[in-house]
């Protein structure tokens, strides 16, 4: 009998990738002697209010973020997404444009433009977007038996499916905390950021369930556009290779987990 398919997933790294398995993560990058570099680890698991919705999903993404540094400690060549001047001097014009609009009253769809700009700079700078190839490609292939090179560039569980539920939601929140108050305080909107982000996850686990629905295919679109167009590039072999030792990585650590 085959063995289940793990569920993966993933982060573009600036020269490499890091793939999350259920218990695990690894990663690869290319150094700069053209050499592949290797690395994994056990993932950090919160173990609070699993089964709450809406927290549950705030849990999984602190656990990504948690992997971060344990990445740079095992593979210190990683250089992660927005380890890049131009990318934080975003996340500074980001921060200072968007004080500028609440000092002047300006509306959240202009906050929430503002703040996409540094993963924009990010995606666009360097090779992210050819990673971001990378990081589907090879996830693709793992799930369909089939070679990197032949996979779609986008894919279904990309965290993109996040970016319209979740300014969705930001939006009418700020909207119903603004009819509370008339200033609002920064722990009142900090709230209303994370539970945006908790919907978000929500809809993209009730999209993964329900694929094949017209409901699911019409919340994947802006996201499935947003990797078309902007979040992803066709990679070069090279960087597929490096993809797949990531993936043969993940693999290994998580059989020999089983």
């Amino acid at each position: 009998m085959a063995d289940e398919k793990l569920r993966l997933g993933g982060m573009a790294l600036r020269n490499g990738l890091l793939v999350h398995g259920p218990t695990h993560w690894s990663a690869a990058v290319r150094r700069e002697d053209g050499t592949i570099a290797v690395a994994s680890g056990r993932k950090p698991r919160l173990r609070v209010a699993e089964g709450v919705a809406g927290v549950r999903g705030l849990l999984r993404l602190a656990e990504a973020v948690a992997v971060l540094p344990l990445v740079k400690r095992g593979l210190p060549e990683a250089r992660l997404p927005w380890q890049d001047a131009k990318v934080l001097a975003a996340v500074a014009a980001a921060s200072a444009g968007g004080h500028l609009v609440r000092r002047r009253g300006g509306g959240e769809a202009a906050l929430a433009a503002l703040s996409i700009l540094p993963s924009v700079v990010a995606l666009r700078g360097g090779e992210v977007a050819e990673w971001h190839g990378v990081e589907h490609k090879a996830i693709a292939a793992y799930e369909s038996d089939g070679d990197a090179a032949d996979a779609a560039k986008e894919h279904d569980r990309c965290g993109s499916h996040l970016m319209a539920p979740m300014l969705a939601a930001n939006l009418t929140g700020t909207a119903l905390l603004k009819r509370l108050a008339k200033e609002p305080s920064q722990v009142a909107q900090g709230a209303v950021a994370l539970a945006s982000m908790g919907i978000a996850v929500e809809v993209f686990v009730w999209a993964e369930r329900h694929g094949s629905t017209r409901a699911a295919r019409l919340l994947r679109r802006p996201g499935h556009e947003l990797q078309r167009l902007l979040g992803t590039r066709e990679p070069t072999e090279d960087q597929l290779q490096v993809g797949r030792a990531a993936l043969a990585e993940i693999l290994r650590v998580e059989r020999g987990a089983s």
